[in-house]
């Protein structure tokens, strides 16, 4: 008896691209799938962002952006993980105070996708530093920074770049997540932040006085409510209460006031952003 057996040949490089696409959208992805198509998801395996500061805010896109299926995330944080950070950041938990926030995060996102590229920098983003992260060439970058000049930095180098950037504005003070909004940097309102940010732009970055900025910002209309004083400190509410100590770069006692904050509005903002950074990627004028 003779069998006749075609032979199997090797799948091209394109070929294997698309099976290994097949498998991550029917199976890990399957529901975001659903959600956006096949095409947009073949976007957003072959796409770049860049998280920048890993706290309450960023820790939270981070995962979004993730589990939303962007291949290559660059999740960025010079901080070590603090007892302080455990009501609002993902990566915070028992035994990881003093670990490395972005070494942390890191691990943690390799999980939910071990077939993403996961790019860990435990530096601080300044305008020494930044031409080492525009090397990268992200397609978005997500803001999350609490340093107010390396925030405008950033602003004015992603604009003048022309990279797609979303930035968080002040989330502390606020306990209602409903109110979390989206516009232009140039129209948001209360927040104190924003307006100081918006300042600083228009001395050192030459952003206009009206008209939009053309960068997506999350920011809440909801005043923000002074921190109240606790008596379990002994009134030292202002001062570094991190096992490990201050790090030398953004120190508590630099701050003029730490507002409280709720990891429901924090991530909310977070949340927020992602959506604005994976919407970006996969609009129709996106390649």
């Amino acid at each position: 008896m003779e069998l006749n057996v075609e032979a199997k040949t090797e799948p091209t490089e394109q070929e294997a691209d698309v099976a290994d696409a097949t498998y991550r959208l029917h199976r890990r992805f399957d529901r975001m799938g659903r959600l956006v198509g096949d095409d947009a998801m073949t976007k957003l395996f072959k796409s770049h962002v860049m998280i920048i500061g890993l706290g309450g805010v960023g820790s939270w896109a981070a995962e979004a952006v993730v589990r939303s299926g962007v291949g290559h995330v660059t999740i960025v944080d010079f901080d070590e993980i603090c007892v302080t950070n455990f009501n609002r950041q993902l990566h915070a938990l028992q035994g990881s105070v003093g670990e490395k926030k972005a070494v942390a995060l890191g691990e943690r996102l390799k999980k939910i996708n071990p077939q993403a590229t996961i790019t860990v920098l435990s530096k601080f983003y300044s305008d020494k530093t930044s031409d080492e992260f525009f090397a990268l060439k992200p397609d978005s970058i997500i803001d999350a920074i609490d340093h107010i000049t390396a925030k405008c930095h950033l602003l004015g180098r992603a604009r003048r770049e022309g990279v797609p950037i979303v930035t968080s504005t002040g989330s502390g003070g606020r306990l209602d997540p409903t109110q979390v909004r989206v516009s232009d940097l140039n129209e948001t309102q209360t927040d104190p932040l924003a307006k100081d940010i918006r300042r600083i732009l228009r001395e050192k970055y030459d952003f206009p006085m009206t008209g939009p900025y053309g960068i997506p910002a999350i920011w809440s209309p909801e005043f923000p409510t002074e921190p109240k004083a606790l008596t379990y400190d002994k009134g030292k509410g202002f001062r570094c209460v991190c096992p490990q100590g201050d790090n030398g770069l953004f120190t508590c006692d630099d701050r003029n006031m730490i507002f409280g904050n709720a990891g429901f509005v924090t991530g909310a903002f977070g949340l927020a952003a992602a959506s604005v950074a994976v919407r970006g990627l996969i609009a129709p004028s996106a390649s």
